[in-house]
């Protein structure tokens, strides 16, 4: 029979115990697992030696499982034509165990949970001694379907491994569980003393957004008051206009034809610039008056206080400003 044969038939053949229990059983874990199409398999060395507890596995192998039992997945992957990408999961250069590998790896162990599996191993071995072989007992129920493969019953030591491996862990996920429930508790209290800190601070802007809102309008009244008593009564009356100067100035002297049209003129300038800075000829010529009687005009102003002198221009001109007051 060729070798593709040979590969075909023990593919074909059904496994007794199911290597994911058997695996199990030995380690306490679900290990990754690479199956060729003969059927035999190869396990990641470093997940079997970090289930079992051994620190370093270059160590373990070394030690415990010979050069047969081991390979690099780049060697075993092309043997068997499997195309294994590298990658996180499965990289080229993993060292990987066979079953029997495994196993040896096993028997290593100190863990007390594989001590039930260890003495399976021990009761087949003396089996085998004593009566040149060993056999599972058939499964009391068999499948009815023609061609279907014998079940066997699973060894008690094994069943018992598995069962107290399966406790184990549901003691686990309950103390995961628990732990879960604390925290979700914990994350429930810490968010209503949250949202309690928030209601605080919210409470605490108010309050200053309120004292703020207070001395805002504290510092208004006060400015208020300030300016009201440092303000003289003079600069808080209207601001004079060319109609009020010079219903003022009829009021303080017997206004001629001569002073009321030097009187229209200069008004206008003394209230929108605060002062008059034009030649006597300028306002000659606008009043049609003689440069001495416009003159004789603005003396007879400066006279009954309607305006007041302050010096002259750099042209020679006479500067002359309301009289306030």
């Amino acid at each position: 029979m060729n070798e593709p044969s040979k590969r075909r038939n023990s593919a074909e053949r059904h496994e007794a115990i199911d290597v994911s229990d058997f695996v199990y059983a030995a380690t306490g874990a679900r290990v990754r697992r690479l199956t060729m199409p003969d059927g035999t398999h190869w396990f990641p060395a470093v997940d079997v030696c970090k289930e079992l507890g051994h620190t370093n596995s270059r160590q373990a192998l070394a030690d415990h499982v010979p050069d047969e039992h081991r390979e690099c997945i780049e060697t075993v992957s092309r043997a068997y034509g499997l195309r294994i990408p590298a990658g996180r999961e499965w990289r080229r250069d993993l060292q990987v165990i066979s079953l029997q590998g495994l196993i040896l790896l096993v028997n290593a162990c100190t863990k007390p949970a594989c001590a039930p599996f260890k003495q399976w191993v021990a009761e087949v071995i003396e089996t085998v001694q004593r009566e040149g072989s060993y056999s599972l007992d058939e499964a009391e129920v068999q499948s009815a379907a023609p061609g279907a493969p014998i079940a066997y019953a699973m060894p008690e030591q094994v069943a018992e491994a598995i069962v107290r491996l399966e406790a184990h862990n549901l003691q686990l996920d309950e103390k995961l569980a628990d732990g879960q429930r604390e925290s979700i508790a914990l994350q429930k209290e810490m968010l209503t003393m949250q949202r309690e800190l928030l209601v605080t601070q919210q409470a605490t802007l108010a309050v200053q957004q309120a004292m703020v809102r207070a001395m805002e309008r504290i510092a208004d009244r006060f400015d208020t008051l300030v300016l009201e008593r440092r303000t003289p009564t003079a600069l808080l009356t209207a601001r004079p206009t060319t109609e009020s100067v010079l219903a003022d100035w009829r009021q303080r002297l017997s206004v001629t034809e001569d002073v009321w049209a030097v009187a229209v003129v200069v008004a206008p300038v003394l209230v929108e610039r605060g002062e008059l800075r034009e030649s006597l000829e300028s306002i000659a010529a606008r009043t049609g008056l003689s440069v001495r009687r416009v003159n004789e005009c603005l003396r007879l102003l400066l006279k009954h206080a309607c305006i007041r002198s302050r010096g002259g221009a750099e042209g020679g001109a006479p500067v002359y400003v309301l009289q306030q007051g």
